[in-house]
């Protein structure tokens, strides 16, 4: 068997790294095996090399007169190069691209595919949802199924991205159709898988993402020389894991992201998530750690930082960190961490009005999306508000709600959080059996999670802020002077210590004192 021989058997058998290595060695290459060529480095996370054979077979196709086998060339150099960032040098390589095209004149596959990287360059959301839909329907003309599967999957995230949810979450589904039908290559198929993967998280639409990444999973182990696409693949499984509690396994997927890793958007989601692990069992310096690290590699570490800050009780610097965070813009995914932290931590500082405004903006997210876990969020950030207002009968109805959805996504931290809401409602109405059963519930499953720093707050979960002022109590501060202290209004300082009252169970300041240094408090 000659060198092209075997380097075409280890393509078709996914050893990656060795028909890269094989074609290396093989000297002439047509325009097939160059292409198969290119996808092997790519696969193997040669992506230096990965351009260079782009570019060395758009050359050779140029010079052989085969003006469209070169424009395809150019175009999966110049589009790779616009997702990796570059957008400069992959402007350059399109616009080459559309050179030949027109020359070529003809209808054709590079011309669809180009037609459909213009989907990106256009401000209004609906033209670009047509022009996806215009190389759905060249890409069925022409025979390409790769087409018709980037062209589809690009479609349902321009719809999530435009709020029409059900749409883009059902043209998701026509591509992961065109996946599963094994006609699309190896490398459209990593493509395809996470950005669908990518757009089911954007909306918290968790059952298709769970369904998917198992799927994405199966087909990245089947490839053990592969090394793109499958940072990506473990995060999602991990944030998955994190969410239903299995978080010793969460972390197991997250050991395996590093940043020597091509994907570097990967590695940096990896030690974010890592951080918030970290965070929630209460080791602090670990958590620090990470969400540096995320920063470094370009992944905003918000709002896990702010709510390090918080669980550490500086409240002041995780209000501003949140605040700092609410004034940029961002995408809805992020939005929805951003808003529901606001809500929490600017509740904790006093700021009733700007947590409202948070918990609003969280509001409509949740009309957008319209998925289970961000009308939880919602009800739970509403839950909070409520209670904070001094209204617990009003905070019972959302509070049932959000418990209800976590119940049905077996997401028992968030589970347990509601249901330390649902105690304080119950406890500032009168009902403390009722308040103990849901405390004692919660206490569990913090136990059972490791969630050291709830536990740690007693099943009475005094806040950060809460905690702060029961400390100015102590020292026999009046509410006028812990306003003063903390730059709040006195009229918040005086919800807060009637809060720390009712959650305490105790009637005046000298007895919330002694529970405080009984508890370790002050």
């Amino acid at each position: 068997m000659d060198g092209v021989a075997e380097a075409r058997s280890a393509y078709e058998a996914r050893a990656w790294s060795r028909a890269f290595e094989l074609y290396g060695a093989a000297g002439e290459l047509d325009a097939d095996d160059l292409d198969r060529y290119a996808i092997a480095a790519m696969l193997a996370g040669r992506m230096d090399e990965y351009y260079a054979i782009r570019e060395r077979a758009y050359e050779q196709q140029l010079a052989q007169g085969d003006l469209l086998g070169a424009a395809g060339a150019a175009l999966w150099a110049g589009m790779q190069r616009m997702a990796s960032g570059d957008v400069v040098v992959g402007g350059g390589w399109l616009s080459r691209a559309a050179r030949l095209i027109e020359e070529d004149g003809t209808d054709s596959i590079p011309a669809a595919v180009l037609g459909m990287s213009r989907a990106f360059t256009v401000d209004d959301l609906e033209q670009a949802v047509a022009i996806s839909a215009e190389a759905v329907a060249a890409g069925r003309r022409l025979g390409s199924s790769d087409l018709v599967g980037l062209a589809l999957h690009q479609q349902g995230l321009l719809l999530l991205q435009s709020g029409r949810t059900a749409d883009g979450l059902a043209k998701l589904d026509e591509a992961m159709v065109e996946l599963n039908s094994g006609s699309l290559s190896p490398m459209v198929t990593g493509i395809v898988y996470c950005g669908a993967i990518s757009g089911c998280w954007t909306v918290y639409e968790l059952t298709r993402a769970t369904e998917w990444t198992a799927a994405m999973t199966r087909w990245c182990e089947s490839q053990p020389e592969l090394a793109n696409f499958t940072g990506e693949c473990k995060v999602r499984r991990a944030e998955l894991k994190q969410l239903r509690g299995a978080w010793t396994d969460a972390r197991a997927d997250l050991a395996r992201v590093s940043s020597a890793d091509v994907d570097v958007w990967a590695a940096g989601c990896a030690a974010y998530v890592r951080g918030n692990l970290d965070r929630l069992q209460g080791r602090f310096s670990e958590a620090e750690e990470c969400f540096s690290e995320s920063g470094r590699l370009g992944y905003d570490p918000q709002p896990g930082l702010a709510l390090l800050r918080l669980a550490q009780g500086s409240v002041e610097a995780a209000a501003a960190m949140i605040r700092r965070c609410l004034a940029e813009g961002q995408d809805d995914a992020k939005r929805v961490e951003v808003t529901y932290a606001a809500t929490e931590i600017l509740l904790v500082v006093g700021d009733t009005e700007a947590a409202t405004c948070a918990a609003d903006d969280l509001n409509k997210l949740a009309d957008k999306c319209r998925t289970s876990i961000v009308h939880a969020l919602d009800a739970q950030a509403q839950t909070m508000l409520r209670l904070a207002e001094g209204r617990p009968d009003a905070a019972l109805t959302p509070a049932r709600s959000a418990l209800r959805r976590w119940v049905e996504l077996h997401a028992p931290y968030q589970e347990a959080r509601t249901r330390l809401l649902i105690a304080d409602a119950c406890r500032a109405l009168g009902d403390t059996e009722s308040a103990e059963r849901e405390s004692v519930t919660a206490a569990q499953l913090f136990e059972q999670l490791g969630a050291v720093p709830d536990l740690k707050l007693d099943h009475q979960l005094l806040s950060p802020r809460e905690v702060e002022v029961l400390r100015l109590v102590a020292t026999g501060a009046t509410n006028r002077a812990i306003a003063a202290r903390l730059v709040l209004s006195e009229r918040t300082v005086d919800r807060h210590v009637s809060n720390i009252f009712t959650k305490l169970g105790v009637s005046s300041r000298s007895a919330a004192t002694a529970y405080g240094l009984e508890h370790k408090l002050v």
